[in-house]
């Protein structure tokens, strides 16, 4: 009996051009031109689209366990595998918090009944995530991709430095939400000109800036793994940059809104309230900047839903986050690839290559790995609908916006999680 093959035909494979891909029992088989097919194969025409490893996100929030009515894990890779993901860390503030084992396979036991897609946990630095006490590295290290305690910084020195010495003896990675809670003085959105216009209270941009060079200083000291979440200045931009001249392993994200948007933004309305907030132009140029040049490594979305209620209280009491997982790449091809600022090449490796490569997760086109495969339409051109969104979370500033660019098949381990193509026939 003939094995099953699944065989993507006439696709432009990122960086070689029209290639056909073959997949067996989930994993890639053969590649080449004009494959031979038999009765028995599986075809998926990928005439005029373009075929790339799946993306990853490394900053999710998929709110379960503890915080279901935000949005559940199956509801959250759902989201995923629509844009174009089939790999997600999942965030540590649930409850309970994942920082021992037993709360860990509190979470583990939903991912492995509800997930549609590869869901990585992260471990918390902390005790419940309050800076006061560090959880067993050694006995949570296996079970997760890295250490954070992400929606807070850590904000004691000796603690983020006995963090980084236990991450060391594990070879573990310590990716850190950075905020200096007493710079925060009750600020809510980027302390910048639409602050001072409008009469709120600001963020400083030193509120992150000054974790990340203690943090850098401390991963310089004791030789850790560091990765930085969801930069938004261009302070710290510059700060990892002179550190990666340095040697230091340090790596950092930033999330599309932060490419794409600055204060002078904003209106009155929850859907640009963000932590970090948005922030000026110059901060703006500076990480576009940064995605050029390879100071930051990759762009993760932050995916951050709450219900309608908590994002319903206006730009000051409304409750910090958006979603993201199915307009990130949408967003990135239309604001910057379509504009010419940077390639497709470079957003695939800022959303698939650079992520894998740091947290250490298996991925790519070549013969033998697993088929995890994307494949895109860069020339649709569609509107950004909230209310259609798979994600529980409908709150995001793309809502009605004109997108150029959108997944038409993501594929997990050679089965097809999500497929655009069957609406076109």
């Amino acid at each position: 009996m003939e094995k099953h093959r699944v065989i993507i035909k006439g696709g432009y494979v990122v960086g070689r051009g029209t290639e056909d891909i073959a997949i067996e029992d989930g994993r890639i088989a053969e590649r080449g031109q004009n494959l031979a097919t038999t009765p028995n194969d599986e075809v998926i025409d990928a005439t005029g689209l373009v075929v790339a490893p799946s993306f990853v996100d490394v900053h999710v929030h998929l709110r379960e366990p503890g915080f279901g009515y935000k949005e559940r894990i199956a509801t959250g890779t759902q989201a995923a595998a629509r844009g174009g993901y089939t790999t997600v860390c999942s965030m540590p503030n649930l409850n309970p918090v994942p920082d021992s084992p037993d709360n860990l396979k509190a979470q583990q036991d939903i991912i492995d009944r509800d997930a549609v897609i590869e869901v990585l946990p992260y471990g918390a630095i902390t005790v419940g995530r309050k800076g006061e006490e560090l959880v067993d590295f050694e006995a949570l290290h296996k079970g997760v991709c890295a250490f954070s305690d992400d929606g807070s910084g850590v904000q004691i020195d000796g603690m983020m430095e006995r963090a980084m010495k236990e991450a060391v003896k594990y070879d573990a990675l310590i990716a850190a939400h950075c905020e200096v809670e007493e710079l925060l003085k009750g600020g809510y959105i980027h302390d910048g000109e639409y602050a001072r216009k409008n009469g709120h209270k600001g963020i400083c941009s030193e509120s992150e800036w000054e974790q990340v060079k203690r943090d850098i200083e401390i991963a310089e000291k004791v030789g850790c793994r560091y990765h930085v979440c969801h930069i938004s200045t261009k302070e710290t931009v510059d700060l990892v940059r002179q550190a990666k001249a340095r040697g230091v392993k340090v790596t950092c994200e930033t999330g599309p809104h932060y490419l794409i948007f600055t204060d002078m933004d904003l209106q009155e309305d929850a859907r640009w309230k963000m932590n970090p907030p948005l922030r000026s132009a110059e901060d703006r140029a500076a990480l576009i900047e940064g995605i050029k040049d390879g100071t930051i490594d990759m762009i993760a979305t932050d995916h951050a839903p709450h219900s309608v209620e908590e994002k319903s209280r206006g730009l000051k009491d409304s409750a910090m986050g958006i979603v993201g997982l199915e307009t990130a790449f949408a967003a990135l091809n239309t604001h910057l690839v379509a504009k010419g600022i940077i390639t497709l090449e470079r957003v695939v490796e800022l959303m698939c290559l650079n992520p894998r490569k740091v947290f250490r997760i298996e991925g790519g086109l070549e013969v033998g790995y697993r088929a995890d495969i994307v494949l895109i339409d860069t020339k649709k051109q569609w509107r950004v609908d909230s209310t259609k969104l798979l994600s529980m979370g409908k709150i995001t500033m793309f809502d009605g916006r004109e997108m150029v660019g959108d997944i038409a098949l993501t594929m997990h381990r050679g089965k097809v999680v999500y497929n655009a193509l069957e609406n076109k026939q």
